[in-house]
């Protein structure tokens, strides 16, 4: 089992790799057939090509991310709140992730829970 530090230091380096702008580094956090449902209801990305590809796409807007807290651990899952930054001042998200980990510390499973109450400036 995936230990609490170990998801810790997932979720750091994911919001490490989104700022930097670097979709491989975000790749190398999931399991090959993992899900990405951002935000959660719409058609999920599965596996590291439709992944990368939403990543690619996402960190081409310039969006930082910023956590808001720690990140709380329970059974084989991390939930972070964390708002997106854009250049335009108030411009601002804000975003709750589940990530679920398989037994080899991979990410299997991402889930992002937004909607319009939680855009603001836009």
């Amino acid at each position: 089992m995936t230990s609490p530090d170990q998801m810790v230091r997932a979720v750091q380096s994911y919001v490490e790799a989104f700022d930097k702008g670097d979709p491989e580094m975000v790749v190398a956090l999931f399991a090959a057939d993992a899900t990405v449902e951002d935000p959660i209801g719409t058609p999920p990305h599965v596996g590291h090509d439709a992944i990368r590809a939403f990543y690619t796409r996402s960190m081409q807007t310039g969006a930082r991310l910023h956590l808001d807290g720690p990140v709380r651990v329970a059974g084989d899952t991390a939930a972070f709140a964390f708002h997106v930054g854009f250049a335009k001042p108030g411009m601002q998200v804000d975003v709750i992730d589940l990530f679920r980990f398989g037994a080899d510390g991979k990410v299997v499973s991402m889930q992002a829970f937004f909607g319009p109450t939680n855009m603001k400036g836009f």
